[in-house]
């Protein structure tokens, strides 16, 4: 049975560029594959016959002398289509695997990425509520895995370097042909770096990196709660033998503090209130988180647990926006240790009119409602 035109078999024209070609055999192998097709000979050969016909048009050199001479240039030849020769071991199906992995990664397959990025570290901070109201500047010390100043990250010792893998020829990787499938493992020789040290340096063992304790300057800005997270971008662990390093990340905790509660922007606070500035009205001096007292105007007859707003005295905001408020909450406080001439006022007040009408509406609340049960 004579063969195919290739062209054919893909279905493309003869001036079809290499991404028709390759487009044209995805959709053939993806549709004939014998895991798709189980027992379906048709579908194997049609697989079979795609998958030679590829392995020729994608190489140039082979191409072209497909198109002087046709099937006979590949007949005496072990590097033609089909099973035998270049087939699998070459590319054909084991390319749409290469294009699916590099659409997950990123990127082209056949290795990993030698340098290694270094992984990204955290760091709890507690400050207290005043800081988290101006702003932070402080110094942190961390012990984090750092460049070896010795061997500059390379993992080499003084004047060797580090050399091209040679079962991997430096590509970090390895294939092997397992049926209709070229599988790429990580080579076990270099561990996927893609190269090896013969001679390590001694200070970092050829890993390329030491332990080292550093001082790092922290900027936290007004307006920070807790759960903040805060990036500094490459103070984090260094890459493998160069690579790039990682983030660190400071987790902001704010400690709760003895006279504020804090929720998002505003703060709470309870302050006690004389019962004459209650009743007669007046102000008073109110503590802000800014270390400094604030005038507020109680009305006359305030009661206990009213809370009054005092705008713009709470948080800074993070970002954008305005800060939150400061609400107050009045306790109004009744006297004690009263002297004689004390009481005797407070009786007269009290034997001259009602003075207290919520509690008389209470009382004759009461009333109805046992007298209606």
């Amino acid at each position: 049975m004579s063969k195919r035109d290739y062209y054919e078999v893909l279905g493309v024209d003869k001036g079809a560029d290499d991404r028709a070609i390759k487009s044209a055999f995805r959709k053939l192998a993806m549709a004939n594959h014998p895991d798709r097709n189980q027992g379906d000979g048709a579908a194997e050969d049609r697989f079979r016959e795609a998958n030679e016909a590829y392995d020729i048009l994608k190489d140039p050199q082979k191409r072209a002398a497909y198109d002087r001479l046709g099937h006979a240039a590949f007949d005496q030849s072990s590097g033609g289509g089909g099973f035998g020769g270049g087939g699998f071991g070459g590319g054909g199906f084991s390319d749409i695997f290469d294009q699916m992995f590099s659409e997950f990664s990123g990127g082209a397959s056949g290795g990993r990425q030698r340098n290694e990025g270094g992984n990204d570290l955290r760091y709890d901070m507690s400050i207290s509520l005043e800081d988290a109201f101006l702003g932070l500047q402080q110094d942190i010390s961390i012990t984090v895995p750092s460049e070896c100043e010795s061997c500059s990250g390379t993992g080499a010792a003084d004047g060797s370097k580090p050399s091209t893998c040679g079962t991997c020829g430096g590509a970090g990787r390895v294939r092997a042909q397992q049926g209709f499938f070229a599988v790429e493992r990580t080579c076990h020789a270099c561990q996927g770096m893609g190269q090896v040290i013969s001679d390590p340096c001694r200070t970092c063992s050829g890993d390329g990196r030491t332990q080292r304790a550093k001082t790092l300057a922290v900027s936290i800005p007004a307006g920070v709660d807790t759960g903040t997270r805060i990036r500094l971008s490459g103070k984090g662990e260094a890459g493998l033998r160069g690579g790039p390093a990682g983030d660190l990340y400071i987790f902001v905790n704010v400690d709760p503090h003895a006279l504020f509660t804090r929720d998002g922007n505003n703060l709470y606070t309870r302050i006690p209130l004389p019962m004459t500035v209650a009743a007669l009205g007046g102000s008073i001096d109110v503590p802000t988180l800014e270390g400094k007292m604030a005038r507020l105007t109680i009305d006359a007859g305030t009661q206990s647990g009213r809370k009054f707003r005092m705008r713009g005295k709470g948080m800074p905001a993070l970002r954008r926006g305005n800060p939150g408020d400061q609400i107050v909450e009045v306790q109004v406080e009744t006297p004690t240790n009263l002297n004689k001439k004390q009481k005797d006022l407070l009786e007269a007040f009290s034997n001259s009119g009602d003075t207290s009408p919520e509690s008389s509406g209470f009382l004759e609340r009461v009333k109805r409602i046992w007298a209606d049960s």
